[in-house]
Order: structure tokens, then C-alpha cells, then sequence
């Protein structure tokens, strides 16, 4: 029987780009399947009353410096080198994670969130923006303005909604956040635990 790790995400997390980007080796040892679970973050935070670190500490400077210095430290621990804070930061992702509910309805989910993660983490784009994130997409092998086009229908909307509902019910209230079945682990830096879990 294939093990499967259920990632809820959103593009908005730096820290879900890192864990994406670090998870290949996991996966290798462990045998499991990756199922990526498309929700938005900021619908996340508003029925949970979370907050993103740099809000939630912001009147805690020591632990936002520690938060920093953990990030620094799986940065160089999985050699993640392309890795760049985006300028925009916070970047809206509604219309990104609309898209990526578009890709996973026509198959290509796994290469859409490759394709923006790359554009968000890696090369800064402001992906809010429908022109930019439209002239990227087509330049990375996907029909730009097609698929922003697709994020309009309601079916689409209401998708992404109930998948962002579902994992609140769940008890998700951040991301990046695993499923081995129904055990929930938060953050990259449960990575042991998710490996332990698939074992």
C-alpha cells in the first residue's frame, strides 16, 4: 500500500517553498506520495486568528531574529541557494491559488506549483499582479492568460473556499502543515516527524 504526505499550501509561504524544496530526499526514503493541497492562507489565518511571524512577533524582536536564524539554518542545511526573500512580500496569492486549483483540474498542478514558486521565491516577481503573473506563466510553458482567465469561474472560487474550509476543520491553522493520514504535523521544521509518521 503507497503511503501518501498531504501538504496543505500556499504560495504566500516562503517556508512552504523551502519544505517543497526539500522534501524530494523525504519522499525518496520514504516510498510516500505527495498530494498537494491547494488553500489560501490568509483565509487560514482569518478563521484561526493567526498571524504571519513577522505580525505576530513584530513586538518581539529576539524571536523574530530567532525565527530568521532557523530559516538561515535549513537554508543552508538543503543548500537551497536560489532561495530570496520576495521584495513584494506579502504578496496577495488569491489569484495564484485560484490558478492552482485551475492546474490541478487540467493535470498540471505539480508543474504550476513549481512554475510560481520558482517566480515568488527565486526571481521576486510580484505575482499579484494578473500581467505578471500571466507573461511568467506563458514563458514557463503554460497558456497564461487562459488559465488567470479560468480562476474567474465560480466552480474554481468555491474550490479553493472549501479546501481552505476543509483544512480549518481539520485544525490546520498555517502552512506549510502535513497529513500522514489523519496526524498533523506543522512547519518545515517537523520534517523528522513527518519521516517518522511515513516509517
Amino acid at each position: 500500500m503507497t503511503k501518501t504526505l498531504e501538504l496543505i499550501f500556499d504560495f504566500g509561504s516562503p517556508n512552504a517553498y523551502l519544505t517543497l524544496k526539500a522534501l524530494p530526499e523525504l519522499l525518496d526514503r520514504t516510498g510516500a506520495d505527495l498530494v498537494i493541497t491547494p488553500c489560501l492562507l490568509g483565509g487560514i489565518f482569518k478563521a484561526t486568528g493567526n498571524k504571519a511571524p513577522m505580525v505576530q512577533y513584530a513586538d518581539a524582536p529576539a524571536k523574530l531574529a530567532y525565527e530568521n536564524l532557523e530559516m538561515r539554518r535549513f537554508i543552508a542545511k538543503h543548500g537551497l541557494a536560489k532561495f530570496h526573500l520576495n521584495p513584494h512580500f506579502p504578496v496577495n496569492t488569491l489569484l495564484i491559488m485560484r490558478g492552482a486549483i485551475v492546474a490541478e483540474d487540467e493535470g498540471v498542478l505539480d508543474d504550476y506549483v513549481d512554475t510560481v514558486n520558482r517566480a515568488m521565491w527565486e526571481d521576486g516577481l510580484k505575482m499579484d499582479d494578473p500581467e505578471v503573473a500571466a507573461t511568467f506563466l506563458s514563458a514557463n510553458g503554460f497558456d497564461g492568460p487562459t488559465l488567470l482567465a479560468r480562476t474567474q469561474e465560480p466552480e474554481i472560487k468555491a474550490k479553493l473556499a472549501a479546501n481552505t474550509e476543509a483544512a480549518v476543520t481539520r485544525g490546520v491553522f498555517g502552512i506549510p502543515t502535513f497529513f500522514v493520514g489523519d496526524e498533523m504535523f506543522f512547519g518545515k521544521d517537523r520534517l523528522d516527524q513527518v519521516e517518522e509518521a511515513l516509517g
